[in-house]
């Protein structure tokens, strides 16, 4: 049995990492691109911790033993499978505690090499905490813009472009507004949220700036660490802009194409915007509980935009000295006037 660092993990692109905590924990905390074989289900993990606490550590080993023993072969299966396919599994659990160190001890006498994450997640994460403020480039290009201005499009389109990008909303699958979860799923929570913007930060770690949406400090149900949102105020900063109707067919084949006929999207979409309806002028609440009755979502999206989201927008705006450099988005050459901009700007273009 041979222990892994994170560092050695990281670097390495043999490795893959192979959880063996239960699919509850996994899902809660991940390392990206890793497996999750787990030795116990969600129940058993549970009936297990509840054993320890009310009968003690022996009660709860002959236990696990007993549940784990009839799924060895399987187990261990799977495992071999994966160093057949070329890789070569880690196994690790929350701390590098008794569940690694069981299925490596199992690995090894099956005749399999077991590797092993030395400190299991918890290392991982100390390790990705300490070095997202090293990794971050010296300078941020931050796009500003009202919703539905088309942002995230400029900022795809950069990044398929080899662009140092780093997609903020994607990382925390939350697209920052009241409306953020339509169609999303559910939104990552700040473990994932900090292992995908770590894994992101090393693949650009050799460029000199990177591009960012201008994002609040939380999107959904993650937050951004201070040390960004610091670079962010210091950097270059553009001012995307377009035209209402442009906007509107933006926001409406985003949120609403999609979904229409759906139960749910009413739903949803009436809920919320029965809450904003308290906080927009008391003179357009009419209009607005009209057009969600009529079920008329590009006439529901221009009210929001002109009196609930662009005001709200204009005052935050106001945090940023500036200056700005505009861009309309509507211009079907958007990106690479932004590109040449950026050219200009770093003469060595460090695109990745």
């Amino acid at each position: 049995m041979k222990d892994i660092s994170v560092q050695e993990l990281i670097n390495s692109k043999e490795f893959i990492p192979v959880d063996v905590r239960a699919p509850i924990e996994h899902r809660d905390s991940a390392i990206p691109g890793s497996v999750n074989i787990p030795l116990f289900t969600d129940e058993e993990r549970q009936e297990i911790g509840t054993l320890y606490k009310q009968s003690g550590e022996e009660a709860a080993k002959w236990r696990a033993m007993e549940i784990v023993s009839p799924k060895l072969p399987h187990l261990l299966g799977e495992i071999r499978d994966l160093k057949k396919s070329g890789a070569e599994p880690v196994v690790h659990c929350w701390r590098g505690g008794m569940r690694s160190r069981s299925v490596a001890s199992f690995l090894e006498y099956a005749g399999i090499p077991a590797l092993r994450l030395e400190g299991g997640y918890r290392a991982y994460r100390e390790y990705i905490l300490e070095r997202i403020p090293q990794l971050l480039p010296e300078k941020a290009i931050v796009l500003h813009g009202m919703t539905g201005t088309g942002k995230t499009e400029i900022l795809q389109a950069l990044q398929k472009k080899g662009y140092p990008v780093v997609d903020l909303e994607k990382m925390a699958n939350h697209r920052g507004s009241i409306f953020g979860m339509i169609g999303m799923g559910e939104a990552h929570n700040q473990k994932t949220f900090d292992a995908l913007l770590f894994e992101r930060l090393n693949e650009i770690k050799s460029t000199n700036y990177f591009i960012i949406e201008a994002e609040s400090k939380r999107i959904g149900r993650a937050a951004q660490p201070e040390e960004m949102l610091e670079k962010k105020v210091n950097g270059i900063h553009y001012l995307v802009k377009s035209s209402i109707p442009k906007r509107v067919e933006r926001i409406y084949n985003e949120y609403v194409q999609p979904f229409l006929g759906e139960a749910w999207f009413e739903e949803e979409v009436r809920e919320k915007v029965s809450k904003l309806i308290k906080r927009v002028n008391h003179d357009v609440s009419p209009s607005l509980a009209f057009a969600l009755e009529e079920k008329n979502y590009k006439e529901l999206i221009e009210i929001l935009l002109v009196h609930y989201y662009d005001p709200r927008y204009k005052h935050a705006l106001q945090e940023y000295e500036g200056p700005f450099k505009e861009i309309d988005s509507d211009d079907p050459d958007v990106v690479e006037i932004i590109a040449i901009e950026l050219q200009k700007t770093f003469s060595d273009s460090s695109v990745v």
